[in-house]
């Protein structure tokens, strides 16, 4: 007979109506015709093992017949399996095995420049001129400049900081109560302002003076506006670099104290701090237009009242934009520190992102850190606590640790105290900045290095 496909022998056995074969031996050769076009060297590879796997399977399926066939003996039943014929193992054939392709090792790895990622801000910060020469009416001997930045702090792949932030060491009018690793270091001068002020600059680096008239408060002495503004003159005359303002805190006095700090500091360009949203607001900013000063703009860590303030002193007061600073309010570490970066962070990169109305320097009450119990008591007030060290070391670190943390938050502008801590912060930021000299002058060359 001649070939015969499986369909026609199956139409074969369908045309007689032969439902089932008893008895019959089929013999034969199995062939597999394989079309020329996938007859290639990988078809018929796997060709072979498709072969080669039916066979293994024919193999074990006959000794598992084998096994079936002793089993019925034992038990003198009929065996429905006939004893097939020993199959012998397969054996692999000699079929062609694709040539694998040789892969060559490069001698050494590909150069590549670091480039890094670089974001570039619609928006700009303002430039804001404290201070005044001269030259332009004042008896000053330097200005500080804050803000002008396109990018956040301290990136200078995205370009170069225009200014660093300042520093500037807290004076006040009254001796304050002060912790003691604070007051160690003024105890010469805490009876006299002016003295205070020219230690901060010639001894500690203070780039700016913040003078707190604190004795102006009703619960303390009540000095009179025009008596308290006094101090502020000798303070102008002791030290030529430019001075801050502040009241006691009183909502009711510290708009006539700021006032009349405006009229006797005419033409030095001092700030005013501060104007808030529950306090005459625009009596501190028409002062400030009056006598050419600038005016800090405070709020209670909330980035929308400080959108508002803002807006107010822009929109309503018609104040230039060149002549505000924020202050939003600083926490210190452990006590909210999380709260007032991300805030402060917030604003700067809405600023950065066109938002004209947070588009003003930043300035940070870092003092506020000697407030933390951590950083002035001597002992912890917990029963079993572990000892928490000389406070003659943790008093600066938390007044650092703060001012660290916001100054990569985007502050321009730290008012300080411990002559420590002020060393450190600068330091830090004339490092990140590039521009520390001395010994540790190579500290910042990573900044500009090339990879």
């Amino acid at each position: 007979m001649g070939k015969m496909t499986i369909d026609q022998f199956f139409e074969l056995l369908k045309k007689y109506d032969i439902e089932a074969l008893e008895g019959v031996t089929i013999e034969g050769d199995l062939e597999i015709e394989i079309e020329e076009s996938v007859a290639d060297q990988s078809s018929l590879a796997y060709l072979y093992y498709v072969v080669q796997e039916v066979q293994n399977f024919l193999y074990h399926a006959n000794i598992a017949m084998g096994h079936l066939t002793n089993v019925s003996n034992l038990l003198g039943m009929p065996n429905p399996f006939a004893q097939a014929p020993a199959l012998a193992p397969p054996t692999p054939a000699e079929v062609p095995v694709p040539e694998v392709p040789k892969v060559t090792l490069p001698e050494q790895l590909a150069k590549a420049k670091f480039e890094p990622f670089k974001v570039e801000y619609p928006g700009k910060i303002q430039e804001v001129v404290l201070g005044a020469t001269k030259k332009d009416g004042g008896t000053r001997g330097e200005v500080v400049v804050l803000g002008g930045e396109k990018s956040l702090p301290f990136y200078l792949f995205d370009t170069p900081q225009p200014n660093l932030p300042a520093v500037a060491v807290d004076v006040f009018d009254r001796k304050p109560m002060l912790a003691k690793a604070v007051r160690e270091h003024y105890e010469d001068v805490l009876e006299d302002p002016a003295d205070w002020a020219r230690k901060a600059v010639k001894d500690f680096g203070a780039d700016l003076i913040t003078l707190h008239l604190i004795s102006t408060d009703p619960l303390l002495e009540d000095t009179p506006a025009s008596e308290a503004v006094k101090v502020l003159e000798d303070v102008l005359q002791a030290v030529k670099v430019p001075i801050i303002v502040g009241g006691s805190g009183n909502k009711e006095k510290d708009p006539e104290v700021l006032e009349k700090a405006a009229e006797v500091a005419e033409g030095e360009r001092i700030m005013l701090a501060s104007a808030t949203l529950d306090m005459d607001w625009e009596r501190i900013a028409k002062a400030a237009k009056d006598h050419g000063h600038v005016v800090l703009s405070w709020t209670q860590m909330d980035i929308n009242n400080q959108k508002t303030l803002n807006r107010y002193l822009l929109k309503r007061a018609g104040m230039d934009p060149k002549d505000i600073v924020m202050d939003p309010t600083t926490a210190a570490l452990g006590y909210g520190l999380d709260y007032a970066f991300t805030n402060m962070e917030r604003i700067r990169i809405s600023g950065l992102r066109g938002d004209t109305d947070l588009a003003f320097p930043i300035s940070s009450g870092t003092t506020n850190a000697w407030g933390a119990r951590e950083a002035w008591m001597k002992d912890s007030p917990i029963e079993d606590d572990s000892d928490w060290g000389p406070r003659e070391l943790r008093g600066p670190i938390w007044e650092i640790v703060t001012g660290l943390t916001l100054s990569l938050a985007g502050v321009d502008l730290f008012m300080m105290m411990h002559p420590g801590a002020v060393a450190v912060l600068k330091d830090f930021m004339n490092t990140l900045g590039g521009k520390i000299s001395g010994s540790v002058a190579d500290a910042g060359d990573w900044i500009f290095m090339e990879g």
